[in-house]
């Protein structure tokens, strides 16, 4: 697997991903996208980066009875696991950047946490913007900075001190547009008119600091980058230098903020 830093993970990743990714991170996002979208009855949604499912699900749920929900990605690993879930949605394999859609296909577009590996972002969201209809709203998250999500901050410096910069570069990639005035200037570069950012405090929840590890290296490009003997060193250092982020209970919250950035197509 190429690691450049665009999110792509292997087959088995993805099964990881799917059961530990989704509790921990994703799962309480995928309803303030949706909602951001105002994804509502009878809608086309398309869902770009759509990943293992979790918010074209959400979105499906708002658009029934008679809606229909589109899910992208480019990775296989990544759709077989969404096609299991909701085998009723209509599933792509595809790039971002060259959506295989008419324009004004769709009455929502979302995508929630994939910018930040889209490998030429304002072609992807003029993209999104062109298979939008008239009226029509976009809904797209991303991580806010590393600086205020505590727990990966402590963990990309951890990985940096044992393995060097570059394995830490992997787990802070996902957070590269979390400084608001870096995300707007991209959206200032595409067709997108005005658009409008909120930013939410959410929470990151493992069970414990070993689930914590196991997520972060098992379910992410991570997986072939760190062996056997190196994950057990990382596990032994985390459960002595992170425990300041453990609760009385053995597990780990901290706090996970994201911004979400949306626009109205008129």
């Amino acid at each position: 697997m190429e690691h450049n830093l665009m999110g792509q993970v292997p087959k088995t990743a993805a099964e990881i991903y799917e059961e530990f990714f989704l509790p921990a991170l994703f799962r309480e996002w995928a309803p303030r996208v949706a909602e951001a979208a105002a994804v509502g009855p009878g809608n086309h949604v398309l869902d770009v980066a759509c990943g293992t499912g979790v918010l074209l699900c959400a979105c499906a749920e708002r658009v029934k009875p008679d809606g229909e929900a589109t899910g992208l990605d480019r990775n296989e690993g990544m759709l077989a696991v969404a096609k299991r879930k909701l085998p009723e949605a209509v599933w792509k394999l595809g790039m971002a950047e060259e959506l295989p859609f008419q324009d004004q296909s769709f009455d929502r577009v979302v995508s929630q946490f994939g910018l930040m590996f889209f490998e030429d972002r304002v072609t992807a969201l003029n993209e999104m913007w062109r298979v939008l209809r008239p009226g029509g709203r976009i809904a797209v998250a991303v991580w806010g900075s590393l600086e205020d999500t505590p727990g990966y901050a402590a963990m990309t410096n951890l990985l940096r001190s044992l393995f060097g910069a570059e394995t830490a570069r992997e787990l802070e990639a996902p957070y590269v547009l979390g400084k608001r005035e870096e995300l707007l200037a991209v959206f200032k570069d595409t067709m997108l008119p005005e658009v409008t950012i909120e930013t939410i405090e959410g929470t990151a929840q493992f069970a414990s600091i070993e689930a914590w590890v196991y997520t972060d290296i098992k379910g992410w490009t991570l997986a072939d980058l760190i062996d056997d003997t190196q994950y057990q060193r990382l596990l032994t250092e985390a459960q002595k230098q992170l425990q300041h982020l453990v609760a009385a209970d053995g597990s780990v919250r901290f706090p996970a903020p994201a911004h979400i950035v949306s626009a109205v197509k008129a």
